[in-house]
């Protein structure tokens, strides 16, 4: 049995066609998806929209400069070509007034607008800054009292509280649309950043400390929220959606959730700190209206002492005696002693980091001093 074999250049593309027509619908299909999203650039709260605006100035206004260099490079390397016998050659040539004018004024210039329009959006989008509108032409009456929304970042995800309405949520935020929303943020651990790019800019939150951030969303949808700073192995799963909603729908809601029995307290935080990931909407019916701030004061664990009591007016007082695992005060030795104490806050043993979720703190999220573990375990004693 024979078989006929088709013609060798049945089979061959034709040169020079197929190869470039499949690179350029490739480069086709990523301008395509790289233009998929644009919520930065088309968001859907006045805030974002006034940043998304300031960043177009800017580059409009850089490009000013950039273009016309640009197309300058293309005719001087058209015009003074090597086969080009008619440009003029001038080789003691070295200054213009007028040419000198073009560069140093164009730049100028520029600087000076982008320097005013830094300025006046520096101020005007102040992330602390009440919001004085939530629209072009719609101030925010007086009698109107902004969401108040306590954030923490946990490992690795994100705790929403309600407290005019008692309720709490973990990767899920819910907002009335239209009404301003004043976000009071700090961290459990590690450094992070609330990000919503549709409602506002992002904003650190760090552990100890309090950030602030007003927004608004112009109209109702679903939107995504997300960690804008590395925080460990599962910063990537760090995300939540942002539902914003009619007023009488955000009602329903927070009814809805305060029929859950769940309740947010000091114990069940604790257990919500502990490293996690890919975790999924949680709504806790009531809360301890105390915790946001003993998380800021880094206090909710038994035994700790608040930041807020750990200042002393007055010069520092040795009223106890040296323990023989504690190193001497600076303060508190005779001043004839030599010597350094040991370093008490330096770590001890093996690196906590571990590859797998559930392997107690990974990589970042280490915040287990010595020296505070000894003086727990001396005052538990």
């Amino acid at each position: 049995m024979t078989r006929r074999l088709a013609p060798r250049h049945a089979t061959r593309p034709a040169p020079g066609r197929t190869p470039f027509v499949r690179h350029l619908a490739a480069a086709a299909a990523l301008a395509v998806l790289g233009g998929c999203n644009t919520v930065v650039m088309r968001p859907a709260g006045d805030v974002a929209v006034q940043e998304s605006n300031l960043i177009v100035w800017s580059v409009v206004l850089m490009l000013l400069i950039i273009v016309p260099v640009m197309a300058l490079v293309v005719v001087f390397a058209w015009r003074y070509r090597a086969t080009n016998t008619e440009a003029s050659y001038e080789p003691d040539w070295d200054h213009s007034t007028g040419l000198e004018l073009v560069i140093w004024a164009g730049p100028l210039l520029i600087v000076i607008a982008l320097g005013a329009l830094t300025w006046v959006g520096t101020h005007t989008l102040d992330p602390y800054r009440p919001l004085a509108r939530t629209a072009p032409g719609k101030p925010v009456a007086a009698n109107v009292k902004p969401l108040e929304v306590q954030v923490v970042s946990l490992d690795w995800k994100w705790l929403f509280i309600y407290p005019e309405q008692g309720v709490a949520t973990v990767n899920e935020l819910v907002v009335p649309v239209d009404r301003p929303v004043k976000f009071t943020m700090t961290s459990s651990s590690v450094m992070n950043a609330l990000w919503v790019p549709a409602m506002a800019g992002m904003i650190y939150t760090m552990p100890g400390m309090e950030t602030v951030l007003h927004g608004v969303l112009n109209r109702t949808g679903k939107f995504e929220g997300r960690s804008g700073n590395y925080s460990g192995a599962g910063f990537s799963h760090m995300t939540f959606w942002t539902h914003s909603v009619t007023p009488a729908r955000f009602d329903q809601w927070v009814a809805g959730v305060k029929r859950n029995r769940w309740q947010l307290d000091n114990a069940t935080y604790l257990k919500l700190a502990r490293p996690s990931e890919k975790v999924r909407p949680i709504g806790f019916g009531t809360i301890d209206p105390a915790l946001f701030k003993r998380v800021v004061a880094m206090c909710t664990k038994p035994g700790t002492s608040c930041m807020e009591n750990m200042s002393h007016a007055g010069p520092a007082v040795n009223d106890r005696p040296q323990r023989t695992d504690e190193p001497e005060g600076a303060l508190t030795r005779d001043p004839s002693q030599k010597g350094e104490s040991p370093h008490s806050t330096a770590p001890q043993g093996k690196a906590p980091g571990a590859t797998d979720p559930g392997a107690g703190n990974r990589d970042m999220t280490m915040l287990d001093i010595p020296a505070l573990r000894r003086v727990n375990a001396s005052k538990e004693a």
